[in-house]
């Protein structure tokens, strides 16, 4: 069975891809900062699926843990096939972009671009080192950010659209190795994350935000990824794949 190192995976949006990757019959590698109990539902869930599964602890920001990440992730049921980089934070609390301060914007941008960047680089050495093998993928997942401008959470929008270059860089650099990268860029999608503005945007998506009224959901994402990640869509790379509703569509 193919293996998938899902990073941010404990709870929301990234459970929900590593169940979807799951569904599709991949043993998963899930990580995150703590293994607490919303780690051991996910878990649960994931061998309640049929599938093995297995924690890594560790924070994509810190760059000198990356090296043991790979092995682990790699040891874990003798290889690896496809990387999901989907942790991330916000901005610590919402405000004038004036007042953002530099320790807000280095923890986003530590954790938000630098660690999956070189997280993957680390991971795509090794592919590039074997010997070639159909199946592996890598997906960023970045945000409507990505392309849309939030001046209450400046360092977050500038990391994820930077995270949209790194997703092009990186598929133009692996394609000769037969490796994709995908990024999809999630909307409006109920997790812990948008909860502290929940009313805002319940307003906003009652008024039009985007042409399907509806929150999105983790499993939207998850679906969409794992759709990438297995190679449903074979003839692309390096393209942004929105789930978010029409959010980015343009209207006049």
């Amino acid at each position: 069975m193919p293996v998938a190192l899902v990073t941010g995976a404990r709870r929301g949006i990234g459970r929900a891809i590593a169940l979807a990757l799951a569904a599709r019959g991949y043993d998963l590698v899930i990580n995150d900062l703590v293994r607490d109990a919303a780690a051991e539902e996910t878990l649960a869930a994931l061998i309640a699926a049929g599938v093995r599964a297995a924690f890594v602890p560790g924070d994509i920001a810190a760059e000198e843990g990356h090296a043991a990440l790979a092995d682990a992730a790699w040891a874990a049921f003798g290889g690896l096939d496809a990387l999901v980089n989907n942790a991330g934070v916000s901005v610590a609390k919402r405000g004038d972009m004036l007042e953002e301060s530099v320790a807000d914007i280095d923890r986003v941008l530590g954790i938000n671009l630098r660690g999956p960047w070189l997280l993957t680089a680390e991971i795509a050495r090794r592919w590039v080192a074997e010997p070639p093998r159909e199946g592996r993928a890598i997906a960023f997942v970045t945000s409507a950010n990505a392309f849309m401008a939030s001046p209450d959470r400046a360092s977050y929008a500038v990391s994820k659209s930077a995270l949209s270059m790194v997703a092009k860089l990186f598929a133009l650099r692996l394609a000769p190795h037969g490796i994709p990268v995908h990024e999809i860029r999630p909307g409006v999608i109920a997790t812990d994350m948008t909860a502290v503005a929940k009313e805002r945007y319940d307003r906003r998506i009652a008024d039009g935000l985007s042409p399907i009224a509806r929150w999105g959901q983790p499993e939207d994402v998850g679906r969409a990824v794992a759709m990438l990640v297995a190679g449903e869509i074979p003839f692309t790379t390096g393209d942004a794949f929105h789930v978010d509703g029409g959010l980015h569509l343009q209207r006049l």
